[in-house]
């Protein structure tokens, strides 16, 4: 017969207690003292309220902006906060039976990383809620609504068949020859004009364009390594875009208040938009080791490519809006494919190190000498198709929001 795959082949991975699930349109119901009828009526709310959920900003860059290098910086010890990252949610989760509604996979795992409004939307014949029962439900907490689901999903059997256009897929999001010959050309263009000014400065390529999950349409992020001296980076900066200026790189501004200051240009010969920021070396420690990853098992690039090109088409990979960058989604699947049975990829930063590099007096240090693990990840044969299932069934129905951390840096979720 035809064999049928369940998702249990998550390492660490258990059932929760209880036999009922919620609803997928349904809220998260606490349990307080004496307030069960408070947290119905609260549940009914949210049920009538269903179709007009809004998107929340949870965060913005500062003006203008940073980059992918923002992100880097920002998730360096593992996403969702870091490694020691933890929250607690008070009371019990309230679960409702399901009701089998069967929808996709896919939109519910988008529906799950939307941000619900308290405020109310506009009704449906076009006027407003007052403004006082706006702010009255603004002033409620803001909480992601996370659907916890408990028990199985079974796999189509025909999951396989998928794998081939999958794969056409990812073959066309990668970057064509000539985009890396550009960005090349872009990378030496600069070089020239910034050694004139500092012999002993260095460019780092870092991010998506340089840790082999960019596509053709990734803009080039630069870090300029190099002794700040007695003047501030500020006042580099300043004097960077002046020698840029000068050598006709187009629309050269520098872009002081953000979060990361940057240099932001664009390349009229490559038409590539650069942005280069001063001694972040954290983010291209981080380039290296996704870079590293992503040599071991094929099957990541794979993964990563269509999970970041599915969260962009669904509007979910943009960290000014609330949802994950790209950056976070390649942590999702590299940690995913640790904790695979039989694993495909290993954990490089609980091996014996072989590469270490110092940022800021904290210490980078793993095993690069990945061509040792080509065949690490050999026993497991899942495919594409297999592997991208499992993916979007692990964080749609698996992974526990509330207390889950993943970690690539211990090769495990904590708890």
């Amino acid at each position: 017969g035809q064999a049928r795959r369940r998702a249990g082949d998550f390492a660490g991975n258990r059932a929760r207690a209880g036999p009922d699930r919620r609803k997928a349109g349904g809220g998260l119901a606490v349990k307080e003292s004496g307030g069960e009828d408070r947290a119905g009526a609260r549940l009914a709310a949210a049920a009538a309220r269903r179709e007009k959920r809004v998107w929340v900003a949870v965060e913005r860059k500062g003006a203008s902006g940073g980059s992918d290098a923002d992100d880097q910086a920002a998730v360096g010890g593992g996403y969702a906060g870091g490694d020691e990252a933890g929250g607690s949610v008070e009371g019990e989760e309230q679960l409702e039976p399901d009701d089998g509604d069967g929808r996709r996979l896919g939109e519910e795992l988008e529906d799950s990383l939307l941000i619900a409004g308290d405020q109310e939307c506009h009704d449906s014949d076009g006027g407003q809620q007052s403004s006082e029962n706006t702010m009255s439900q603004s002033n409620q907490s803001r909480r992601l609504q996370i659907r916890t689901h408990t028990g199985w999903m079974e796999c189509r059997h025909d999951i396989g068949t998928f794998a081939s256009s999958l794969l056409s897929i990812y073959e066309s999001l990668k970057p064509s020859e000539e985009h890396m010959s550009k960005q090349s050309r872009l990378i030496d263009s600069l070089t020239k004009s910034v050694t004139k000014e500092w012999p002993n400065a260095q460019l780092h390529l870092y991010g998506s364009c340089a840790n082999s999950f960019g596509t053709s349409h990734s803009d080039v992020d630069v870090c300029l390594e190099i002794e700040i001296g007695t003047g501030s980076e500020v006042e580099l900066l300043l004097r960077l875009a002046e020698i840029l200026r000068g050598d006709n790189f187009d629309s050269v501004e520098a872009i002081t208040s953000a979060r990361v200051p940057i240099v932001r240009m664009l390349d009229a010969g490559s038409d590539f938009s650069c942005d280069i920021c001063i001694n972040n070396l954290l983010a291209v420690a981080n380039t290296k080791l996704l870079k590293d990853y992503a040599q071991i098992d094929g099957r990541l690039l794979q993964l990563a490519s269509i999970v970041k090109h599915w969260a962009k088409l669904r509007g979910v990979n943009e960290t000014y809006r609330g949802t994950l960058s790209s950056y976070a989604y390649v942590l999702m699947c590299i940690s995913f494919l640790q904790l695979r049975e039989p694993k495909i990829l290993p954990c490089l930063q609980a091996m014996e190190p072989t590469y270490t590099m110092v940022v800021d007096d904290t210490e980078c240090a793993y095993f690069d000498e990945v061509h040792q693990l080509r065949d690490f990840g050999a026993e497991n044969k899942e495919t594409i198709a297999e592997l991208l299932w499992a993916f979007f069934h692990y964080w749609a129905f698996q992974h526990d929001y509330r207390k889950d951390v993943i970690s690539i840096r211990m090769g495990k979720i904590i708890r």
